[in-house]
């Protein structure tokens, strides 16, 4: 919504000349403290009402709360601005796919492409957002610049005026003002019939609404001395647009935070992760499959526990200088991090509330608590909360392990329930004398019920005599093995996803306790084993491993489900994208 003003101003462009309260009608929006109005954005073009689109992305909050860590714990002012560019370990880090967490290239397809395009400078990170759409994958894009790239094919152009508009992109059309640009200068459109051809290309929504311009680049280009081949290449790529393309001002911004972010994981691995899951939801990942990631890199990462956790993970001093070593690079070599570890924040607790754990933050600010019963006394929370946090093994520092403080939350009288046969006995004296822990395993799978993820094990561990049996192969024993070699693997399923252009293809991403595994399920495939591939948390895959430009996948080939072994698991698995 805007102000009443007279006039209305955006990047001082005047909007309208009176309130917009007097030219289209204004509502509350669902989300407090916004408001929208009732204008369809279609309707806007027709009227010819200047229409401003404000993209809100989750990655510029992360960006903004690794910075405030980053400056808490280190001094170090980072904007968007200062941030060091053309990092060539950053760059290594982008090319070898280790890019989890990191904004617009973390997902499969994205991964699967840095490694054979290995960006190495800030345009190439334009290039690899652009590339990976609809447009450039339906118009045949994709192969024909990355050939070219690798020098495996020529790059030519028909004449100057081309050469002009496609020369940094190898004379691929992959950015929509380059389509606009070559039909001006290839088919002798009018900038406004260049325009009316990027309306077409914006409309992805409505396919064939570029199909229009068919005849007339076609007449056009021919006419100008250009073969019929070269016409309907070049029409097929700005016909792959009508599939969704990006512009390339577009895919220039998301670069910076593309750069930004991937220098913030490299540098700052710690306080990245702990930005990105302050900032939940987003991107592909859930903050276990995030902290296993922080874990490889180096970061140490503490469990929850509300005598040092807040609501936002946060930063600590780690004791093993060793621990998060990538930390050490600053922009100011005068000025070293120190070692920082994450402590879990209590937003993981499932169920838990922001109120009930700001409650705790300020109860304990005094001094810290040491019995649950100082703890139920200063902050006065029912049993049922108290509950929840020594599910999620959160009372450990005075309650022992999670069965003593589960039994000593039990004890603790309700708000409806009196306990007369325990009224004349201590907490101490109700406790039985022979209560045990409970075993890693049981402890792991508590772990998941209440948080989603486990500092102590991976479920899959348990398994691993019994898999080893079966000849199934853990993750980090694929890069090893030949190309197109039978080989069966498994693991909790993280993420589905199913892109437009994927021909009913479903990727598939499984966790072991050693890595991640991509799985590539064909469609026939899916719909052989639907019982499994739609509900299961846990796959057992039969299948062929493809190993091409450092980019391992497993082609299922039969697919079986382990969930009667992980039954008890509550998996964080996602649903398609």
């Amino acid at each position: 919504g805007f102000p009443r003003h007279l006039s209305q101003h955006v990047g001082g462009m005047v909007m309208t000349h009176g309130p917009l309260c007097e030219l289209v009608p204004i509502e509350n929006a669902v989300m407090s403290g916004r408001t929208v109005i009732q204008w369809d954005k279609n309707d806007l073009d027709e009227l010819g009402v200047l229409k401003v689109d404000c993209l809100a992305l989750g990655m510029l909050t992360a960006i903004h709360r690794c910075f405030d860590m980053v400056h808490q714990h280190t001094g170090q002012e980072l904007t968007l601005a200062n941030i060091p560019p053309n990092d060539s370990q950053v760059y290594d880090m982008i090319c070898q796919a280790d890019t989890t967490g990191v904004f617009q290239i973390e997902s499969r397809a994205q991964m699967s492409m840095l490694p054979r395009l290995k960006p190495r400078c800030y345009y190439d990170l334009v290039i690899e957002v652009a590339i990976v759409r609809p447009g450039p994958i339906q118009g045949n894009m994709v192969h024909p610049y990355l050939r070219r790239r690798n020098g495996q094919e020529a790059v030519t152009f028909p004449n100057e005026a081309i050469r002009k508009v496609l020369r940094k992109t190898l004379g691929v059309p992959l950015f929509q003002e380059q389509a606009m640009r070559l039909a001006v200068v290839a088919a002798g459109f009018t900038p406004g019939e260049a325009d009316q051809l990027r309306r077409a290309m914006g409309a992805w929504r409505k396919p064939g609404v570029i199909d229009h311009f068919r005849q007339k680049l076609l007449d056009g280009m021919q006419q100008r001395g250009l073969s019929t081949e070269f016409a309907k290449a070049v029409f097929r790529q700005i016909r792959g647009f009508g599939e969704y393309g990006f512009p390339e001002s577009h895919a220039a911004s998301f670069a910076l935070l593309v750069y930004v972010s991937a220098w913030l994981k490299y540098h700052y691995p710690a306080a990245f992760t702990a930005a990105l899951i302050n900032s939940q939801p987003m991107g592909f990942y859930a903050p276990a499959q995030l902290l296993r990631d922080a874990q490889q890199h180096g970061v140490s990462v503490l469990p929850i526990d509300v005598n040092v956790s807040h609501w936002d993970c946060t930063l600590e001093s780690a004791d093993n200088s060793s621990t998060n070593q990538r930390a050490t690079n600053n922009i100011s070599t005068d000025n070293p991090s120190p070692s920082l570890a994450l402590r879990l924040g209590m937003r993981l607790i499932v169920g838990f509330s922001q109120f009930h754990a700001e409650t705790i933050v300020a109860a304990r600010q005094q001094a810290p608590f040491r019995t649950i019963d100082d703890f139920s006394r200063r902050t006065k929370l029912g049993q049922a909360t108290i509950m929840r946090l020594a599910r999620a093994d959160a009372l450990r520092s005075f309650s022992g392990a999670r069965r003593a403080a589960l039994w000593e939350a039990l004890a603790r009288p309700t708000k409806t329930c009196d306990q007369p046969l325990f009224d004349s006995l201590t907490v101490d004296e109700q406790l039985p004398p022979t209560l045990q822990p409970a075993g890693l395993e049981e402890d792991v799978f508590a772990d998941y019920q209440s948080t989603g993820l486990s500092l102590k094990a991976h479920p899959i561990s348990f398994y691993r005599h019994e898999l080893d049996q079966w000849h199934v192969k853990p993750a980090d024993h694929l890069p090893a093995m030949t190309n197109h070699q039978r080989v069966t693997v498994a693991g909790l399923v993280l993420l589905r996803q199913r892109p437009s252009t994927a021909k009913g293809i479903t990727f598939v991403t499984i966790e072991d306790e050693t890595g991640t595994i991509n799985v590539v399920v064909h469609q026939q495939i899916w719909q052989r084993y639907h019982h499994v591939t739609r509900r299961s948390p846990a796959w057992l895959v039969y299948g062929n491993l493809e190993h091409k430009n450092s980019v391992i996948h497993v082609v299922a080939r039969r697919i079986e489900t382990l969930a009667e072994q992980l039954r008890e698991l509550k998996t964080t698995s996602r649903d398609f994208r």
